[in-house]
């Protein structure tokens, strides 16, 4: 890809490769002027607001041990906020020394009014309907920038060491909602091959193309979604099944909403065990 060059940029502090999206400002997003901001309302655990310009940091495999696979990874947050470590960059981390080239995305959300995007999302948690009338138009952004991703992923799979037929795309909550926007929008020779819904939020799912293609799926939640999302990942079982995909749905008995990689002691810390044993049984590994 001729603008791959132009695209990539360094992170020094951290060591890891930022991919911009798009090589100006993202479309549809052209007269957004605020800033990203980053707040830490938990140790180790930032949260993103006000992304206006969406990329990809990128965590190679760990040498020795990639066999081509690639996850692009969503975090979640209500499409107000990134939950950028426990949703994000520690999971890339997680899959990066199992093999997996991993992509953290971060993708444009609802722009903050103040200094605590908390205290503007927590109201709408409890009024979903509004809340995913103000996410409208930014979703079907953010939908953009996920299937911009997997054509900047699959366009430079030589060059990054990947197999362009082996390429995942997992999120979490909004993040997870995401995952399965991008799968049933993007054109068919864009569609991720596999998926990992964690934890996601049906009711703001637009897109309507089905794969094609055989797309396992490796589903999980917690019974005590304090959301109330568990028959959003049940529901989304069934139909994956009745569709003839494979599927694997894991309902943890406690968790709650958000566990991402953080270690609570419940049932749900051992997501990352079954899901690696998903992977590695569907030769992902």
């Amino acid at each position: 890809m001729k603008i791959a060059c132009l695209l990539l940029l360094c992170l020094s502090a951290l060591g890891q490769e930022v991919i911009k999206l798009y090589p100006g400002k993202a479309p549809g997003s052209e007269n957004w002027n605020w800033e990203v901001k980053e707040f830490t309302p938990m140790p180790n655990n930032r949260m993103l607001f006000n992304v206006t310009e969406p990329t990809l940091t990128m965590y190679p495999a760990v040498k020795g041990k990639g066999n081509g696979t690639s996850m692009i990874v969503a975090p979640g947050g209500a499409f107000h906020i990134l939950s950028i470590d426990s949703e994000g960059h520690d999971v890339a981390k997680w899959l990066s020394t199992r093999g997996i080239t991993a992509f953290v995305l971060t993708y444009r959300v609802v722009k903050s009014n103040g200094p605590n995007p908390f205290a503007e999302l927590m109201p709408l948690m409890k009024d979903f309907k509004k809340l995913d009338e103000i996410n409208a138009p930014v979703v079907e952004m953010a939908t953009q920038d996920g299937i911009e991703a997997i054509k900047y992923v699959k366009a430079n799979a030589q060059a990054l060491g990947i197999d362009p037929n082996k390429m995942g795309f997992m999120g979490f909550s909004a993040g997870g909602t995401l995952t399965m926007n991008v799968l049933l929008s993007a054109p068919q020779a864009l569609k991720p091959n596999f998926i990992a819904p964690i934890y996601y939020y049906e009711k703001a799912v637009t897109g309507k193309e089905m794969p094609n293609a055989s797309t396992p799926a490796f589903i999980a939640v917690a019974a005590d979604d304090d959301l109330g999302f568990t028959p959003h990942s049940i529901r989304l079982f069934e139909r994956w099944t009745a569709a003839k995909h494979p599927t694997e749905l894991h309902v943890y008995e406690n968790g709650r909403h958000g566990f991402g990689m953080r270690k609570n002691n419940t049932a749900s810390d051992n997501w990352t065990v079954d899901f690696e044993n998903w992977l590695r049984i569907r030769k992902f590994l």
